[in-house]
Order: C-alpha cells, then structure tokens, then sequence
C-alpha cells in the first residue's frame, strides 16, 4: 500500500479495552468481520519497538473505516479522573480524513455515544455531527456498525442486519464452548485469539456466506 494510502479493508476500532466493557469490543469486533472487513486496533500488535501513539497513527493511516465509541464518561474508581483516550483517537482519525491526501480524505466513521445528545455536555465541538446512541446495548451496536458499513461502502457482500445480529447471539451462547475447543481462557484472552474464533465462526455459519 503506497504512502498516505488507506485500505478499503480495514475499519479502525476506537473503545474502551477493559473488563468492564469487554462484551462491546467483542460486538464490534464481531460485525466488522461478519461484514467482511478486518479490524484495525491498538490491540492487535504488541512491539515494543514502536510507541503507542505511532502505532495509532500507523493504523489510523491505514484504515479507510472507523467506529468509535465516546461513551466511556464516568469518572476512574482509582484514579477520579475521566479517560480521554478515545476522544484523541478520535481527533487523530477526523484530522487525518482533514489534513490528510486524497486517500485520507476518503475516510468514513461512525461515532457512537450511549445516550443520543448527551456528547453536547463533554464534546459540543461535534454538534452538527450524526451521532449513533447505543444505549449500552452490544446488539445494537452490531446492527448500527453493519448498516454504516453497508451504507458507506455499498458492498453487495455484506448480509443482512437480521443475519448478523442472529449469528451475533448464536455466537454469544457459544462463546464458552469455542473457548474451551480452543484451550483458551477468558482472563487474559488476546485479541488475536478472539479474532480467529469470530472468523472461524464467520466462514462456518451459513447466514453470513464466506466474508471473513
């Protein structure tokens, strides 16, 4: 892929990485492969040679697509400081599709909050912009990300929002089992791991047809 590119494969996931929202990024994990496409995120290289924020700025470059959940307010319990990790990520990728050459500019993304309206109390430079409320729900969030990448990309690929949120509470009943097909375990459970598992699943149900 030649400089300053982006890849029309790739949607950059920008959430929370805790045990508290675990159950979301596995939601978004999961449509964005149901969908046919590959997620980008933090997560999925550990180098030690390269910093955080260059590898941010390496995947968010190379991402034509980005979902990203602003929802996490509340305050820290260690801490009592809010996080704001994800509205930065969130300022690099809208930059990039600004400022960015002309690949950059052809960047798309879904921002998601739980309430509708509620980003104008932290984030009012956002009015004007569509902002998807999930309302905390992992299944909406599956929804909501297939009908942006449908709408977005025009792919004919993509199955039907009914198939995915189907295939998506298929999969939740059978997560403990596939984990332990696979000798894994929850705690500590890597994100290249839970990646092969969703698209094993996605290449086995019939729902969904071969996209991942």
């Amino acid at each position: 892929m030649s400089a300053g590119s982006t890849n029309s494969q790739d949607v950059f996931v920008n959430c929370r990485f805790d045990p508290d929202w675990n159950s979301r990024f596995e939601a978004l994990v999961f449509a964005v492969i149901a969908c046919g496409f590959r997620v980008r995120c933090a997560r999925e290289v550990d180098n030690a040679a390269e910093t955080r924020i260059d590898k941010l700025y390496r995947i968010i470059a190379e991402s034509r697509y980005g979902v990203h959940d602003l929802s996490c307010v509340q305050l820290d319990r260690d801490s009592n400081l809010p996080r704001f990790n994800m509205p930065l990520e969130l300022g690099f990728f809208l930059a990039a599709r600004k400022y960015g050459g002309e690949r950059q500019k052809e960047k798309r993304c879904l921002i998601f909050d739980a309430e509708l309206y509620r980003y104008q109390q932290f984030i009012s430079d956002l009015n004007g912009m569509d902002i998807t409320a999930h309302q905390d729900d992992p299944t909406h969030m599956v929804v909501a990300v297939r009908n942006f990448l449908q709408t977005e990309s025009r792919r004919k690929t993509i199955p039907t929002g009914q198939n995915i949120e189907l295939s998506y509470a298929a999969f939740v009943t059978a997560r403990h089992d596939l984990l332990a097909s696979a000798e894994l375990a929850q705690d500590n459970l890597l994100f290249a791991d839970f990646e092969k598992l969703v698209i094993a699943w996605v290449r086995e149900d019939d729902r969904l047809g071969s996209h991942a």
